[in-house]
């Protein structure tokens, strides 16, 4: 098998380590074979070569909270699409998070596992998926489609084969959700524990969920070799019934209290900011037919939202970078790290937060999130260094090389 070698360019391997000139990177087949100075490599001379022409080459960037079958759009324009369109856009949403530089994702709800089967057998371009499949949701809670009117409008079509309804209320009817989750293919299990922004008959601060039904989603989970439970959790009370409940990752996080970072840094949970979701709200409302009470909503925590963030990393909780990219557009995703950078994370922090914590946040660590020789060969190689202007990434120009897998997916050089 021909190696691949990836030269000339300065190395940041996701590690926080400083970063190193003079480094190249040798790939066979689907892993990293070496990573060190060009003259301790003995090559053949039969390599091929990619050249990063003085950019920086970095690990595939982890977005792990996105929802790749969809882009928020009005109303009107998802009771007019037909069901099985939304999978001709979902092929191009995943190409176009790949060549982002987004090269593995854990997708919060909506994906279904043929979606990942296409992916893994090479039909359509995208990111690794880790799927949850749909969301557990409480009735009348944040995932509940129904509207004041009366009218159910979900965001995507549940309840079709391989996509089963995520209501459930008690504790039965909960494992009983979560296990259907389970079959359906879920790596990991989303639980809505709070309200949230885009529903229209609760608000962030409500509580879903008792302690007593977390802890039995937590508990099926674990039935099954350990399968994680991450929550869309705003509200502090939400936040805190999650974490007491051993949930592993807490989505959004808006209104995280002294207390709940308390409880974090003592179970090692880890915190999605998602920084992204209520700008991109207030950015493209119009265009999207945001309705109202998620604007007021979006305004109503977005200054709240960044202070939790800045306390939760002052206090050293771990941070995996997340998006929440269906919300907004697909291929946006590395605007969270700008985001991230502006409310205190320094750039190499905000780089880390996107490789080595993201995929330990997906239980990937032994394979993915830095680059080291044994580990799947994903990479990027963007122009310039990334700690200059971390805002950069999120011109997808910046992003010249993506090679997920060892095959190489974008060169734009």
């Amino acid at each position: 098998m021909v190696k691949t070698i990836v030269k000339n360019g300065l190395l940041i391997d996701g590690t926080g380590s400083e970063p190193k000139e003079g480094q190249i990177v040798v790939i066979e087949d689907n892993r990293i074979e070496f990573i060190g100075k060009e003259e301790d490599f003995q090559a053949k001379g039969d390599e091929t070569v990619i050249d990063a022409q003085g950019g920086t080459i970095l690990p595939g960037f982890i977005d792990t909270h996105v929802h790749m079958m969809l882009e928020y759009s009005p109303i009107a324009e998802r009771l007019a699409t037909p069901f099985s369109f939304m999978y001709y856009q979902a092929a191009q949403y995943l190409k176009t998070t790949l060549h982002a530089g987004i090269t593995s994702v854990r997708d919060a709800l909506g994906t279904d596992l043929g979606v990942k089967k296409a992916i893994e057998e090479g039909l359509i371009p995208g990111p690794r998926l880790q799927l949850s499949i749909n969301a557990l949701t409480i009735t009348g809670g944040h995932g509940d489609g129904y509207t004041v009117s009366g009218n159910v409008v979900d965001l995507l079509p549940s309840d079709y084969p391989g996509m089963p309804s995520g209501v459930c209320d008690g504790v039965e009817e909960v494992r009983k959700k979560t296990r259907e989750m389970l079959r359906a293919g879920a790596e990991v299990i989303k639980v809505h524990a709070t309200g949230g922004v885009l529903s229209a008959t609760d608000h962030p601060e409500f509580t879903q969920f008792s302690l007593e039904e977390l802890k039995v989603i937590v508990e099926e989970g674990k039935f099954r070799k350990g399968i994680k439970v991450m929550a869309h959790a705003q509200g502090a009370e939400g936040i805190k019934n999650a974490v007491r409940a051993g949930i592993h990752s807490i989505e959004h996080g808006i209104f995280i209290d002294d207390e709940a970072i308390e409880l974090m840094l003592e179970n090692g949970t880890y915190l999605v900011p998602t920084l992204l979701a209520p700008v991109a709200v207030l950015e493209t409302a119009k265009e999207t037919g945001m309705p109202e009470t998620a604007v007021q909503k979006s305004r109503e925590v977005i200054d709240a939202h960044v202070e939790s963030f800045r306390k939760a990393h002052q206090a050293g909780v771990k941070i995996a970078m997340g998006t929440d990219a269906g919300v907004m557009k697909h291929g946006t995703n590395l605007r969270e790290l700008g985001l991230m950078a502006d409310a205190g994370m320094s750039p190499m922090e905000t780089i880390v937060a996107s490789t080595k914590t993201a995929a330990e946040c997906l239980g990937w660590e032994d394979r993915l999130g830095t680059l080291e020789a044994g580990k799947l060969a994903d990479l990027i190689i963007v122009k310039g260094n990334p700690l200059d202007d971390i805002h950069s990434l999120a011109d997808n120009d910046v992003i010249q090389v993506v090679v997920k897998d060892g095959k190489v997916e974008k060169d734009i050089r």
